[in-house]
């Protein structure tokens, strides 16, 4: 079995090898993260984990406390610091294992997978994600709490409440009722608050699940 931190090297690296390919337009495309572009989730992944604490305090205390809100603010200010740098800090953090204060080292995990579908999709340059990360992060995002919920949403055991979610492409399910089966891509997406269409899922529970999601 792979250790946690080889798979989010891997991961990483894996990114930051597929951002040196794209140029000026993909880094303005808008991803998946409300109103973040590329270039905007690029540099959140480069200097979140490098934050030190105290640094948090002033744009939270500017976004009055709202963490996603202070989360946006920074990003798109380490944004403007240019692609070049963003990589340069991601390769950093590779190397060093950086992680976000105050978070278990599965979060910089699930930051660097969830945060390269959001880069990805809206750049039809999918990724199948390595069994042993797609499972460690799936079992972190169902059994995930409060505060760290914040920013997918809120609980994704909630989200599921009544239905089985079926991973087609990997041995992974949760949750309990009618099965809504899905691509693993799909089901990541949809226990990290990104959403789906009803044309991605399949099974008796399809409908139920669709109608609390958000494409």
């Amino acid at each position: 079995m792979t250790e946690l931190p080889e798979l989010i090297r891997t991961e990483r690296l894996a990114l930051i090898d597929f951002l040196e390919t794209i140029g000026p337009v993909e880094w303005a495309t808008p991803s998946l993260c409300g109103e973040w572009t590329v270039q905007d989730v690029a540099a959140h992944l480069a200097w979140a984990p490098v934050l030190k604490p105290l640094k948090q305090l002033v744009p939270l205390a500017k976004s009055g406390f709202r963490i996603n809100k202070a989360s946006t603010d920074m990003a798109k200010v380490w944004a403007q610091r240019g692609p070049e740098e963003i990589i340069a800090q991601l390769r950093s953090n590779a190397a060093s294992g950086a992680k976000p204060p105050g978070v278990p080292e599965i979060a910089a995990l699930v930051d660097a997978v969830i945060h390269a579908i959001d880069i990805r999709r809206p750049l039809n340059s999918p990724r199948a994600v390595p069994p042993e990360a797609f499972a460690e992060v799936a079992a972190f995002s169902v059994g995930a709490k409060w505060p760290m919920t914040i920013s997918v949403g809120g609980s994704a055991r909630k989200r599921l409440t009544g239905v089985q979610l079926v991973a087609d492409d990997y041995d992974w399910s949760s949750g309990e009722g009618p099965q809504v089966r899905a691509s693993g891509e799909c089901v990541l997406r949809i226990l990290n608050g990104r959403g789906a269409t009803r044309d991605e899922l399949t099974g008796d529970g399809a409908d139920q699940l669709a109608a609390r999601l958000t494409p």
